[in-house]
């Protein structure tokens, strides 16, 4: 079983990922878009604008704004729902799924940077006075 990493080595991995991304070459995503883009390709199941805006206890309105982003950058598609017309369903795209595979490449590295800059560093104490 995998030890929990301390709060402070999951902020590091937060910041070299996202810095990561800032670096690298194309758009960066905003908070916002990025947990709408992970609600979509972590959760199983169908994905509306309102269930998403639910989910992240968001306004519709802000759902639409990141998913305009997103749809912009071909990392999800939105279809009408056959079923009920008045409901949306967004959709997965390849780019988009290379997109989160690349994430996990970039998390991965920082993990692993993160683990050894821990490790260096030497034990702190703390003094009881």
């Amino acid at each position: 079983m995998a030890a929990t990493p301390a709060p402070d080595n999951l902020v590091g991995v937060l910041r070299d990922t996202v810095v990561a991304l800032v670096r690298r070459d194309g758009p960066d995503l905003s908070a916002r878009q990025l947990g709408v883009f992970l609600t979509c390709y972590l959760q199983e199941g169908a994905h509306t604008v309102r269930g998403l805006a639910a989910e992240l206890n968001v306004s519709k309105p802000a759902i639409t704004r990141a998913l305009d982003r997103l749809g912009e950058l071909d990392l999800v598609r939105r279809k009408v729902d056959p079923m009920d017309r008045r409901s949306v369903l967004v959709q997965r795209t390849l780019k988009g799924t290379a997109f989160l595979r690349d994430l996990r490449g970039i998390m991965s590295e920082a993990h692993a940077t993160v683990r050894k800059t821990a490790a260096a560093e030497p034990t702190k104490k703390v003094a009881n006075g």
